[in-house]
């Protein structure tokens, strides 16, 4: 909104010149940039930075991405990290969207705290940053998340865990081990406190053991979500602690990938298969689930994150503000990120179908 002042006193030539003369100077000299204008050409670059191939569902977001921007009239540049447990290949993909004249820069972290210098730079060149699944941390100048409800994720887990024991033996004490995710990923953190607000009365009532002992989240980590490093840890803890017949109740997986390791595990040293759950409906573990072994996925639909964070990007294509759901949850060390955050949902044998009803890829596995 323009607003007018009229003045009823006639300013004389000379000083008008002045005024005229500072402004000018003034305008030529400033070093103030320029105010960017809202929104931006239907046919930009839009930059999406992935971490490496360790899920199917990071494959699953690279193609839906790929596909959905061009759709939408966008250019794509859709990148994978080239190692799991190295944020080199990122930070250099990220630099390279920054000189390409990317508009928005989708990030999924592969470590999420050392992203802080290349999200400035992004955000100095102009281009809006959206952390994708998971949250950047240590810097003001993240502008938006989209993910699914990581906290509840964990919540879900930590109540399967729960109920998949007593439907197994109705009585208690259960005896379980704990495993969490990969120390670069501030994801797994949040996964682990939310199971672990679950978990601890139980283990606190003595409902719950933990036969290792190990509860931290230290102790449980799982370096570059490998499912290499879940088996070997398991290996270690029937070793130890499971010697004879003893055997846990259930695992706290927060994966897929991680519980067939962890199942492949067990299965080796000739025990029963406990109560194991998991995250990102993966192919083998519904199938897994249909068979009774894995006994929980958290279903988090690709393509609905994948389709939000394009709908974010078109919001800000049109010089509009992102749908938001969520001003509180996310604090990343230097502000509360704005958020769209959707609804996780745990799957098991009983539910699968209903579930995966509207999938083509899982919908045929659960009839």
């Amino acid at each position: 909104m323009r607003t007018f002042l009229t003045k009823s006193v006639v300013v004389g030539a000379a000083t008008l010149l002045a005024l005229t003369a500072c402004g000018s100077e003034r305008d030529a000299s400033s070093d103030d940039p320029a105010e960017p204008e809202a929104g931006f050409a239907q046919d930009s670059l839009i930059g999406v930075a992935l971490p490496a191939k360790t899920s199917e569902n990071w494959v699953l977001a690279g193609d839906l991405f790929t596909n959905g921007l061009k759709e939408a009239g966008f250019q794509a540049d859709v990148q994978y990290a080239g190692a799991s447990t190295t944020v080199a290949d990122q930070q250099s993909q990220i630099n390279a969207m920054v000189t390409k004249g990317a508009k928005v820069i989708v990030i999924g972290a592969t470590d999420a705290a050392q992203l802080a210098t290349q999200v400035s730079q992004a955000k100095q060149s102009g281009a809006t940053v959206i952390a994708y699944d998971r949250l950047i941390t240590n810097t003001g100048d993240l502008d938006y998340y989209v993910a699914f409800d990581n906290f509840k994720v964990g919540e879900l887990q930590g109540q399967a865990l729960l109920d998949g024991m007593k439907e197994k033996k109705p009585n208690g004490p259960y005896t379980i081990e704990l495993f969490s995710g990969s120390p670069d990923d501030n994801n797994s953190k949040v996964f682990f406190d939310g199971a672990m607000s679950i978990l601890q009365p139980a283990i606190d009532s003595g409902d719950v053991v933990v036969g290792s002992k190990q509860t931290s989240i230290k102790q449980t980590a799982t370096q570059g979500w490998e499912a290499e490093n879940a088996q070997s840890r398991m290996d270690t803890l029937l070793n130890s602690a499971y010697t004879g017949s003893k055997a846990p109740d259930g695992v706290l997986s927060p994966n897929d990938n991680l519980a067939r390791a962890i199942i492949t595990s067990v299965e080796g040293a000739g025990k029963p298969v406990p109560v194991v759950t998991g995250q990102d409906s993966e192919v083998e573990s519904v199938k897994s689930i249909m068979a009774g072994q894995q006994y929980s996925t958290i279903n988090k639909d690709t393509r609905k994150l994948v389709a939000q964070t394009i709908t974010m990007v078109k919001a800000l294509q049109a010089g509009d503000e992102p749908e938001i759901n969520d001003t509180d949850s996310y604090d990343n060390g230097e502000k509360v990120i704005p958020s769209y955050l959707l609804d996780p949902v745990i799957v098991t044998k009983e539910n699968a179908a209903e579930a995966y009803a509207d999938d083509p890829k899982l919908g045929p596995l659960t009839k």
